[in-house]
């Protein structure tokens, strides 16, 4: 099941990319940002309260809160980034250097998270960054 999310979450995400690159047209990229973000706070909360899990807010801890608002202000600086460089570059050539993300997503999960690598996995973010070379050079 979790590949099936995954794979879903990679197709809306790249339309994300397309849509946003021919809407951000003539829009500051703040702006841009703002708006998109806006969209995502209404269809969160509605499915929030659509599925009638509201009241699990008061049964989050402190510890869960303050990493929440982190990765929140840790997404809003990346969507800053990424509207602003997708008004500036092509979207094939951002979204590929925005999915280094993966590379740097394994090494602080090594890092912080005390998670395992494989050979297989630093193969496979090697083969990322000279892809990703590829792909913007």
């Amino acid at each position: 099941m979790w590949f099936l999310l995954a794979l879903c979450s990679a197709i809306f995400a790249s339309l994300t990319s397309i849509l946003a690159k021919i809407g951000i047209n003539g829009i500051n990229s703040t702006l841009a940002t703002a708006i998109r973000t806006t969209i995502v706070l209404i269809m969160s909360w509605g499915i929030v309260f659509t599925t009638n899990t509201q009241n699990n807010i008061a049964t989050i801890e402190r510890k869960s809160w303050i990493f929440l608002v982190l990765s929140g202000i840790s997404t809003g600086i990346s969507w800053l980034f990424y509207y602003k460089a997708i008004q500036l570059g092509k979207v094939s050539k951002v979204i590929a250097i925005d999915k280094l993300s993966i590379v740097i997503t394994l090494i602080f999960s090594v890092l912080i998270l005390n998670e395992g690598y494989t050979i297989r996995s630093i193969i496979g973010c090697l083969l990322i960054v000279l892809g990703t070379l590829f792909m913007t050079l």
